[in-house]
C-alpha cells in the first residue's frame, strides 16, 4: 500500500474511533496531526516482526506525547498488533485501550504514556541499553512541541548526545498548538531546531504531512542522535478542526463525523 493511501486509511480509522467513543471524547487534534508520521514509521521505517514481538533486535517506538493514540492504535491495527475488537473497545470501561497507551509488548506498545516528557528519557535509556548490548535496534521517541516546554526533554537530549546515542531518533510533532493555545504564546521556544543542535543532535526539519519525506529523514543514518522536526497542522484533514485548540480533546456529533469523513475521503 502506498503511504498516502495508508495515511488516508489511518485518518479515517482515527475519526471512526473518535466518533464511536461518544461522550467520552478523544484527542482529535494530535490524533490527526500525527497520521503521516505513523504511516511513515509503520509503513517503511520500523523494523519489527509481528511473529516475534519481543525480539531483542526490534526497533522501539516510544510515544511520549500520549495524546496521539487515535492514529497510534490505528497504525498498530494496520501492522497486525491490534485486532478490530481492540479498536472497538477504545475508551470503554475495563478496556486496555485508553486515551493514553498502556505498555503491552504483545500489542506493540513499548511505553505507558500520560506524564509528558517521561517517554523521551525512557527512550534514551532504551537506546543506551541497546547500544551497550550491541543490538542493531533503533529507538524512536515521538514528542510534542508543547511537550518541549518540559525540562526533562532537555536533560534527556543532553544525555543522548553525551552517550553518543546514534541509534536514537526523536520526532517532534510541531503542530504549533498545545492545550492552552499557541506554543509561541504559552512558552515561546524561539528556534526549536537550533536548540536541539545546541544539545548535540543532527536536526532535520520536514513537512510532517509528507510521508515519503518523513521516511527519508527517519531512515538516513548519522553519527549523532537525530531530531526530526515534523511541521504539522493540529486536526489535519478536517477543515473545522485544523489549527483550532478546542479540538485538542473533543467529541464528534454525527453531522461533524459525516462531514469530516467526507473531507478525508475526497482528498
Amino acid at each position: 500500500m502506498e503511504l498516502k493511501e495508508l495515511a488516508k486509511n489511518l485518518r479515517l480509522s482515527a475519526l471512526q474511533m473518535a466518533y464511536d467513543c461518544g461522550r467520552n471524547g478523544s484527542h482529535l487534534g494530535s490524533g490527526l496531526s500525527t497520521v503521516e508520521i505513523f504511516a511513515a514509521l509503520f509503513g517503511k521505517v520500523l523494523r519489527y516482526d509481528i511473529n516475534k514481538k519481543e525480539n531483542e533486535n526490534r526497533d522501539r517506538l516510544v510515544i511520549s506525547k500520549g495524546h496521539c493514540v487515535l492514529s497510534y492504535y490505528s497504525a498498530l491495527r494496520w501492522a497486525g498488533f491490534l485486532s478490530d475488537e481492540d479498536i472497538k473497545s477504545f475508551e470503554i470501561n475495563g478496556s486496555h485501550f485508553h486515551g493514553h497507551a498502556m505498555r503491552n509488548l504483545q500489542k506493540g506498545i513499548e511505553f505507558s504514556g500520560g506524564s509528558l516528557s517521561m517517554g523521551m528519557s525512557f527512550a534514551g535509556g532504551l537506546a543506551l541499553a541497546c547500544k551497550k548490548k550491541g543490538l542493531s535496534s533503533r529507538v524512536f521517541a515521538l514528542v510534542g512541541d508543547g511537550e518541549c516546554d518540559e525540562g526533562l526533554i532537555w536533560e534527556s537530549a543532553m544525555s543522548a548526545a553525551s552517550y553518543g546515542l546514534n541509534n536514537f531518533i526523536v520526532i517532534v510533532d510541531r503542530n504549533k498548538l498545545q492545550y492552552d493555545g499557541l506554543t509561541t504564546e504559552v512558552m515561546n521556544q524561539m528556534d526549536l531546531g537550533e536548540k536541539f543542535k545546541a544539545f548535540g543532535f543532527e536536526v532535520r526539519i520536514v513537512d510532517g504531512h509528507n510521508p515519503d519525506v518523513l521516511v527519508e529523514a527517519l531512515n538516513t543514518l548519522s553519527e549523532k542522535p537525530i531530531c526530526v522536526i515534523a511541521d504539522t497542522i493540529k486536526g489535519k484533514g478536517v477543515s473545522f478542526m485544523e489549527g483550532q485548540k478546542e479540538w485538542h480533546h473533543h467529541t464528534l456529533t454525527k453531522e461533524q463525523y459525516i462531514q469530516a469523513k467526507e473531507e478525508v475521503e475526497n482528498v
